[in-house]
């Protein structure tokens, strides 16, 4: 009891608040300036600018990615995008393959759209956001967007074509009759 007693003295508590208020002050305004630095972060993300704050953050790096791609610089997009990889959690990697998915199918929708000609470039470009797509839903696996994005991209992707059935009618011309791997 002895004990108790000797720190429940006028002089002990009045110690003690003063020590908790300046904790508690330092505290407050320590997250007050960290609330205005993210504040003033969002809104430069919001204007499309490059952030003044936290710039080598993932979020600072990803949005500068992700407006390089809305202003149609989509190289350095997809650079920008696959460098993050390397530091990002699974739910961050599924946005990431996201946004590259659509970096190719809106490259591919914009070539297609100029000339037929450029077939195989689309193709390509598509079969580039197929694959971004389905990693982005093997990271996180329902993930509607990327779901839904897929889902418009393999109706535009032709249909794989049958081996052995090249332009000519006749099956085997590719494949040929000779056993691969037989000794």
């Amino acid at each position: 009891m002895k004990f108790i007693n000797q720190f429940l003295t006028i002089k002990y508590i009045t110690i003690m608040a003063l020590i908790i208020s300046t904790l508690s002050i330092f505290t407050i305004s320590l997250n007050s300036f960290y609330l205005y630095k993210t504040q003033q972060f969002n809104e430069q993300i919001l204007k499309g600018e490059s952030p003044s704050s936290f710039e080598q953050s993932f979020e600072a790096r990803f949005s500068v990615a992700y407006w390089l791609a809305k202003k149609e610089m989509f190289k350095e997009a997809t650079i920008l995008f696959n460098n993050l990889m390397k530091e990002a959690d699974d739910d961050q990697k599924s946005a990431l393959q996201y946004n590259i998915g659509n970096i190719f199918f809106k490259r591919g929708l914009i070539i297609n759209g100029t000339s037929m000609t450029v077939r195989d470039e689309t193709e390509y470009l598509f079969q580039q956001a197929n694959k971004a797509y389905r990693q982005s839903l093997k990271f996180r696996p329902y993930y509607w967007d990327a779901k839904h994005n897929l889902d418009r991209l393999l109706t535009m992707l032709p249909p794989d074509p049958t081996p052995g059935v090249g332009e000519s009618d006749s099956p085997g011309l590719i494949m040929g009759n000779i056993p691969v791997g037989l000794p």
